[in-house]
């Protein structure tokens, strides 16, 4: 996309809106499945906890892509997006019982982190299959929010606990087909990664009946530029080797699994926001922005960086802002940013809004939340409407309230 595609959906659609870019998705989606050609059996299932509308999801599953999962609506939206229940993985944390037999019985293959489902589950279903999540012990990730495979994680059945699990399997006669692992997000290093995969591969041996092995994702993606990322192509020829030389002392061609989220659709996405105030302080000049956390919390949950950009006027004197938000509570998107500029009435752009920006979105304030575009074929589609006063006040349940009438009463 252009700059001034980005400025006339800014102008036909209003802001803030988000915009995603369905050629980076596409790329991405190919750079990945090239990484790791020399594998016979690969499957990609996308994370759509990053970016959950039912569009990108076709997008995605049009590619040949599967699903990864993590509650019972994202499976439904899964389905209405077409993918096919085989297609589509469930890995939950912390949910009940009834929510993985609900998913179940529509079909998806089933990921269990904890020694208290996984038994319950195999003496009420010991036919279905199901995926263990295993917590490696091993850090990694950018932060301590999305780092979820060291010891402290309440994500994962520890290794520790191998004899556990594999009682549970002989007790309950239940059928493991998958061994999973997530680590966490923003992976640096790749050694860590293959370090990890080695507890896997390990792991995997006391299992006699597998279909595949799920490595997870956390795949950094740069976010400024000169920004490390993971080496996706050095990955791919490295855990290939060792994954092809697995299958063959396990006697069977098993599929090599991943599950990015943030990988396909961060680069894809763009935040526009507008300018409605440039606020100069005794030591500060603030760009205040028609947004705030409650549109784009990463900033401020994980101190997240994300490029700001002035598209209304990119080749400008550089000068120093902070950008803000409209919430009346701290909502620093950047601090002492060098950034083209800046007048009111400008439109900012926040690069890297494919994932975990949309989704983790809310109504605080009373705002409505912004609408999506999808930029398709050299052309702007809607994919979501901006919401309005009707969707704030949809679910809200008239009371008669006699409070008032009540008082003046007893005064009397």
């Amino acid at each position: 996309m252009k700059t001034k595609d980005l400025l006339n959906i800014a102008e036909k659609y209003g802001s803030p809106v988000y915009v995603y870019d369905a050629e980076k998705i596409i790329s991405q989606y190919t750079r990945l499945t090239e990484a790791f050609k020399g594998v016979k059996n690969l499957k990609i299932n996308y994370a759509c906890k990053a970016l959950s509308n039912t569009s990108i999801l076709k997008i995605l599953n049009n590619l040949g892509s599967g699903l990864d999962t993590v509650s019972l609506q994202e499976v439904q939206l899964g389905l209405l997006a077409g993918f096919k229940p085989e297609d589509i993985i469930f890995t939950p944390n912390g949910v009940s019982l009834e929510e993985i037999e609900e998913v179940a019985a529509l079909g998806a293959q089933i990921n269990i982190d904890n020694l208290s489902i996984l038994e319950q589950f195999g003496a009420l279903h010991p036919n279905v299959p199901v995926c263990i999540r295993i917590n490696p012990h091993v850090m990694a990730g950018g932060n301590t929010n999305i780092s979820v495979g060291h010891i402290d994680s309440k994500f994962g059945i520890s290794i520790h606990q191998i004899p556990h699990i594999l009682r549970i399997v002989q007790n309950t006669k239940m059928r493991v087909n998958g061994i999973h692992m997530h680590t966490g997000s923003d992976i640096l290093d790749i050694e860590v990664f293959l370090y990890a995969s080695e507890i896997l591969f390990e792991t995997a041996q006391h299992f006699k009946d597998l279909d595949f092995i799920d490595f997870g994702s956390g795949f950094k993606v740069p976010y400024k530029e000169g920004d490390i990322e993971t080496n996706i192509e050095e990955l791919g020829k490295k855990l290939t080797k060792r994954f092809n030389e697995f299958c063959k002392s396990y006697g069977k061609e098993l599929t090599l699994a991943f599950e990015p989220g943030k990988f396909l659709v961060s680069e894809a996405g763009c935040f526009l926001a507008k300018v409605n105030v440039v606020k100069q302080t005794t030591s500060t000049v603030f760009a205040s922005v028609d947004t705030g956390f409650n549109h784009l919390i990463r900033p401020m949950f994980y101190n997240s960086y994300h490029k700001i950009e002035n598209i209304s006027n990119p080749k400008g004197r550089e000068r120093f802002y902070s950008v803000v938000g409209y919430i009346c509570e701290t909502d620093t998107f950047a601090n002492n940013r060098r950034i083209s500029e800046i007048s009111e009435g400008d439109i900012l752009c926040f690069r890297n809004a494919g994932a975990y920006c949309f989704t983790m979105a809310s109504n605080y304030n009373s705002r409505y939340r912004p609408p999506e575009v999808l930029w398709y074929n050299g052309k702007a589609h809607l994919i979501r409407k901006r919401e309005t006063f009707e969707d704030l006040t949809r679910n809200q349940m008239d009371v008669e309230i006699n409070i008032i009438k009540k008082e003046k009463e007893l005064i009397k």
